[in-house]
Formats: structure tokens, sequence, C-alpha cells
């Protein structure tokens, strides 16, 4: 029996109100928890209940008192039932999921395939399910069964904005790299094939306490032993990566300075590769396509003298029949998740600005490319994981990465939010005072809603950000305004 078949022995899911029952009693588990990530799970769970008691009585439920009455109703049984799995409740529901995965507690992981089982239930062909069902399954370390929910995602949209391909793609080469480190252990300690019989932890105790009496030569067979048996099995994969790792900490100390090293190197080096490509996938062309990076010095060369306009992911251009007009300036700079429809939009796209945490649109071919992050080491991960070859010509450096904080040096001190990837490119384009045309189009910091491709169509948009500030930043530089444009310059 599997980890999850396990978990889904003690724990009920499929049922929607057992499902929303459990989510109103874990959240009178986490009253007075002082941990940053449960404080942002309870948040969530009572937006659940919020959302629950208006779709089961059809009216308003107050908060936080409605949630509160929710809560002592549930935990006695007597909450009113639901009236179905309705959008609103759905991404309620995968809010708490995603929250409680990133928990990653036992008690969260089991509320977290609760709510994935209910979901799928429900919603047997719903992508933001599938997707929520493989990360679970991967935090899990179940990751053959990760890759199927994964595969299921992919074959229900067009749009793979989350990197799911080359996740997939880092599973099964970080599969194919640990059966090879195991081969290689095999080989180097042929005494391990007679401890691979028993069971793979008492088999490990007994190396572990062949070590503490300093006997490396009776428990290196065992914790190899041991290791080969947890494969053979199919035991999870973070089991796994955990005992692997003590065991190359204990070689490692007992080989120092041995004739070892170079077999110790060998095995390390397997370790390390999948490892890495659990974290990032493989690494098909490490030149990014021959892609050119240029620094701030010459992106402003490249923009100097010439009109821009910046289109903004909002229901207004999307009504707005200005694709012409659009299409018109010399570059054209379009954000994230942009969608294209040439009548509204125009069809060009000559920059696109990027926050690191989606892939949404990167490998649609543009001229330049710049990706936005506040954290150098997430960056440059996000640049090897998801940048296309061959899809940019250039490629903005770390001189470009986050204009607000880095080229303004506005601290949190002076604008405590986190600036949007379309407020990081004004903010830089005005910097740089270059363009003798700078003009946003149909930014009205959503007030008309989203208009994005359609897999980005269900992300929310965050509180993380000061859309109020910047929109008085924008309005007080602002040298003409009109309903769909507003001129810096």
């Amino acid at each position: 029996m599997t980890r999850v078949q396990n978990r889904r022995a003690r724990v009920r899911g499929g049922e929607l109100d057992d499902c929303l029952r459990a989510c109103a009693v874990h959240s009178g588990k986490l009253v007075g928890s002082i941990d940053r990530r449960r404080v942002e799970l309870a948040e969530q769970l009572r937006k659940l209940l919020v959302v629950w008691g208006t779709t089961s009585t059809g009216t308003p439920a107050p908060a936080p008192a409605g949630a509160t009455a929710l809560l002592k109703r549930a935990v006695k049984g007597a909450a009113a039932p639901s009236a179905g799995l309705g959008n609103e409740l759905l991404d309620a529901l995968l809010a708490v999921a995603n929250k409680a995965l990133e928990c990653g507690y036992d008690d969260e992981l089991n509320l977290a395939l609760v709510i994935s089982d209910t979901v799928l239930a429900q919603r047997k062909n719903s992508r933001a399910g599938w997707r929520l069902r493989a990360r679970l399954l991967e935090a899990l370390g179940e990751e053959k069964e990760a890759v199927e929910a994964y595969e299921r995602y992919l074959a229900l949209t067009e749009d793979d904005g989350f990197g799911v391909r080359a996740r997939i793609a880092g599973l099964r080469a970080a599969q194919d790299k640990e059966r090879e480190l195991l081969s290689l252990l095999r080989r180097q300690c042929p005494r391990a094939e007679q401890f691979t019989r028993g069971p793979a932890t008492d088999t490990w105790a007994e190396g572990l306490a062949a070590h503490a009496v300093g006997d490396w030569q009776a428990a290196e067979p065992r914790l190899v032993g041991a290791l080969l048996s947890l494969a053979a099995e199919d035991a999870p994969a973070t089991d796994r990566q955990e005992l692997l790792s003590q065991y190359l900490d204990l070689r490692t100390a007992e080989n120092t300075g041995s004739g070892d090293l170079p077999a110790l190197t060998e095995a390390i080096a397997l370790y390390a590769e999948q490892r890495r490509m659990r974290m990032r996938g493989p690494v098909e062309d490490p030149t990014v396509g021959g892609v050119q990076w240029i620094s701030l010095g010459e992106f402003r060369n490249r923009i100097a003298g010439k009109s821009v306009c910046l289109i903004a992911n909002s229901g207004r251009v999307g009504a707005s029949s200005m694709g012409a007009e659009i299409d018109a300036y010399d570059l054209v700079v379009r954000f994230n998740s942009y969608r294209i429809e040439p009548k509204h939009t125009g069809s060009r796209t000559d920059l696109h600005a990027t926050i690191h945490k989606h892939g949404f649109n990167w490998e649609k071919p543009v001229d330049t490319r710049l990706v936005f992050g506040g954290v150098s080491g997430d960056w440059k991960h996000s640049l090897r994981n998801r940048l296309v070859p061959g899809a940019q010509t250039y490629l903005g450096d770390e001189s470009l990465r986050w204009p607000v904080r880095n080229i303004g040096k506005l601290g949190t001190d002076v604008w405590s939010g986190i600036p949007t990837t379309g407020f990081n490119m004004l903010y830089l384009l005005d910097f740089l005072d270059v363009s003798p045309t700078l003009d946003l189009i149909g930014f009205d910091f959503y007030e008309s809603g989203a208009y994005r491709v359609q897999e980005a169509m269900k992300l929310a948009i965050t509180s993380v950000h000061e859309y109020t500030s910047e929109k008085a930043w924008v309005m007080q530089r602002g040298q003409s305004v009109t309903d769909m444009r507003i001129s810096l310059r």
C-alpha cells in the first residue's frame, strides 16, 4: 500500500459536504497558531467558510462572524448542505489546498488530499485539480503517480504556463540518474546484496548501529542493502532521498583522505545530478539558444529614440479595437500571460516582460525578454528552467532583474508592496527617459478585470501589490489621460 493509499484509509475525500466540514474543523485547529504558513492557511480557510455560507444559504455570510458561526455548526455537524461545487467554491477550495500544501505538515497534507479527491470527484476534468493532485503526490514522494497526474493536466490544457512539461522531464531524468547511482553503489559494495532481502528499515537500523560502534565494514553493506531494498519496494522518493543523503554523509566522514575518494566522488556526482534534476529539470541547451545578454546600458541604447507602448492585460484592452494603433508604435511591450487578438490588442510583441514565477508565453518569439524577480537565486533558477532556446534574441541580465528596487533604490521603507511586472517595466523606461513617446494602453489597474491567455484566467489578482500606489505614481506623471491611453511623454 502506498503512502497516499495509507492516508486515504485514514481520511475521507470525495464527498463535498464532508470535505467542507473537514476544512471547518481544521480551521479550528489553527486558532492561535504563530506559524506563518498556518496563519496564511487559516485566512484561506476563513474565506472558504464565508463562501460556503453564501453558497449553502443563498445569502452573504458576513466575516469573520459568519465564518465563526459556520465553524461551530460544522463541528456539530449542523452546517447547511452545499449547493454543489460552483466556480467560487472551487476556487476557494483550491486556495486552501495550495496553502495546505505549502505548510507541508502531515495534517495539512491530509487536508490537501481530501480536497484533491473531492475536487476531482466533482470535476474530473479540472485542470487546477489535476495540477494540485500532481504537486501533492510529488510532495508525498509518489513520483510515478505524480507524473501521471501532471500528464492528465497537460492533456487538458494548451498553455503550459507552470512549466509542467519541464517538471515531468526533470522527474523522469532524476529517476534514471537515481537508478544509475544505485547500480554504482551495488558495484562498489558487492556485499550489500546479502542484505537486500529483509525489511529495509531493520537493515538500515542495523547498519547505523554498526557505524555507531565504529565498524564501517559491517555498516556499509547493510546501509547500501537497505537503499537497494527501498528502491525495489518503490518506497516514496522523499524517503529514498533522505537515506541516500545520510549514507553519503557517513561514507564521506569515514573515507576522508582514503583511497576511496575517486569512487566516492563518482557517487556524490550522481547524487547531486539526480537532486538537481528534481529541482529544475534537464537543460537541453546550456547556452539558452545562443541568446545575447544585455545590460542596463545596452538596453537603453536599443530603445533610445523609439516610441513605446505598454499594453495592459485588462478587459478594457480586450474590447478596444485599437490593434492597428498599437502595432504602429516602434516598440510594443506586453506582460506575463498576455493574450493576442489582433483587432483589439495588435499582433506584434517586441518586448515581453514577465515575472520569473510563471512560464506563460515564454515560448512566444520576441526580440527582447526581460524577466523580473526579487531574489537572485530564484531568478537564476527560473531562467535556467523556463527559458525556451531560440524564443528571444536578447535577454536582460541581472542589472535589469528588479528595476524598482535595484535601479530605483526604492526599499520597502519607501515602497512596501511588491512592485508588479508592469510597474517594474514602466519605472525602468521612465528612469532611462530616452523614449519620445511612452504610452500606457488600457491600464485601469484591473478595474475592468483580467484579459489573459485562457490558462491564466484563473490566477487570482494578488493582494501583495500596491495597485493604488502604482496608479497614483502613474497619474502624477501622466501628461495626457484618456479612457484608453495614459501618455507619460
